[in-house]
């Protein structure tokens, strides 16, 4: 085993080794007091470049959002859908190589795509790292991810003039993300049209019935669009393709790329996905009169909404946070860009790594307020606050943090 670590400028990259074969990666884009958060995934394919770009990702949503984490992401090769035991095993050797980081809490990690708690409290366990009482409790990343993607879609057609009930959708990737979207998107009455997966994609030009689509991808993961048989068979390419209102962006990073983006025929793009447009082609849709939303502002609910959890905040209260106040900030934008005739991100992302350095800076010469604040939090981890007190008393503090 063998653990190739190489840092550059920007980036630690840790890249695990077990006979010739790469077992997985782990990239610290950013630390704030000498730590980092950010999930880690199991897919197959993964490679350096697609975890780079995530940790980037960590750190743009971490300073969006005003939290003082650090970016990280890590990522194990492996098939999700594998048995348990064999998915475990591969954690277990990943877990074992990269031991230090997790044990001094350099890297601290969390859900991603194809992990869940039971996985990550496992390689933890595996290694010596103990988790807290509170840790590793959320359940619902994958929906308020989906919630604050809706909350893109809603700022962006009122920012056109589109209306929702009259708007087609195509999802790209219908797993936890884009499930949950589905039947956001169902309840306010867009027609989604067509959805993908691993396996291929599906297409109904007069709408694919949500409800029956989602509790069959619930039984069948991504053999649904084999066994949904209302609907035509297409290509997972074409689906990005389609002449839709809005194109939702659920799978992975660099989806649309410089060879396809000007083939696109949406007025949106609103992503569930990290890094899904490279920025040539972003670039170009922007030509073309695409309004993209940046990946790390729609997406960034996971991340609020697993916090707020992790405070005990009631699911209603992160539900009305994140409708209310990233929608405010995603309206702000769309119409500072609109002001400045540039694209959206060209105004989020200066914001977003402003904000993060500030908050780099003051905990480097915290205040005496903040390491308090650093002390209850920890007596919180343990269990020996109680849950009702830090939900009442944090609330306030993330609306704080996004100002």
């Amino acid at each position: 085993m063998e653990v190739l670590c190489e840092k550059d400028e920007t980036q630690l990259v840790c890249t695990v080794v077990q006979r010739s074969e790469v077992v997985g990666y782990v990239v610290i884009d950013s630390t704030i007091g000498g730590r980092s958060c950010g999930g880690l995934r199991m897919l197959p394919d993964i490679d350096e470049a697609e975890m780079r770009g995530l940790a980037r990702a960590m750190t743009l949503k971490y300073g969006f959002l005003g939290l003082p984490q650090g970016g990280a992401k890590a990522g194990v090769r492996c098939d999700p859908e594998a048995p348990k035991e064999e998915r475990w095993q591969r954690l277990a050797t990943f877990g074992q190589a990269i031991a230090p980081l997790l044990l001094s809490r350099i890297y601290v990690p969390g859900t991603d795509m194809g992990t869940d708690n039971a996985d990550i409290r496992y390689m933890l366990e595996v290694v010596g790292a103990q988790t807290k009482q509170r840790e590793l409790r959320g359940t619902q990343s994958g929906y308020y991810t989906a919630l604050s993607v809706l909350t893109g879609v809603k700022q962006a057609t009122r920012h056109l003039g589109l209306i929702m009930s009259k708007c087609n959708v195509a999802i790209e990737g219908f797993g936890n993300v884009g499930r949950a979207l589905g039947e956001l998107l169902n309840a306010v009455n867009a027609r989604v049209v067509a959805i993908s997966t691993s396996k291929g994609a599906i297409f109904n030009s007069k709408g694919l019935d949500m409800k029956r689509l989602i509790k069959l991808a619930t039984e069948v993961g991504s053999r649904v669009i084999d066994l949904y048989t209302d609907a035509e068979r297409i290509d997972r390419s074409a689906l990005l393709e389609l002449p839709v209102d809005l194109l939702c962006l659920c799978a992975r990073h660099h989806s649309l790329h410089i060879g396809n983006a000007g083939y696109i025929k949406t007025r949106i793009i609103c992503a569930g996905a990290n890094n899904p447009v490279t920025p040539e082609a972003e670039r170009l849709l922007f030509r073309n009169g695409v309004l993209c939303l940046p990946d790390f502002v729609t997406n960034c609910g996971g991340v609020l909404g697993g916090t707020m959890e992790f405070a005990s905040i009631p699911s209603a209260r992160i539900e009305a946070f994140i409708n209310r106040h990233i929608g405010e900030r995603i309206a702000w934008l769309l119409s500072e860009a609109s002001k400045q005739h540039v694209l959206p991100r060209d105004i989020a992302v200066p914001l977003a790594l402003s904000r993060f350095e500030r908050m780099r800076r003051n905990a480097v010469h915290p205040t005496l307020f903040s390491q308090f604040f650093k002390a209850g939090l920890e007596l919180y981890r343990r269990g020996w606050i109680p849950a009702r007190l830090v939900a009442f008393l944090s609330l306030p503090y993330f609306e704080k943090s996004l100002t």
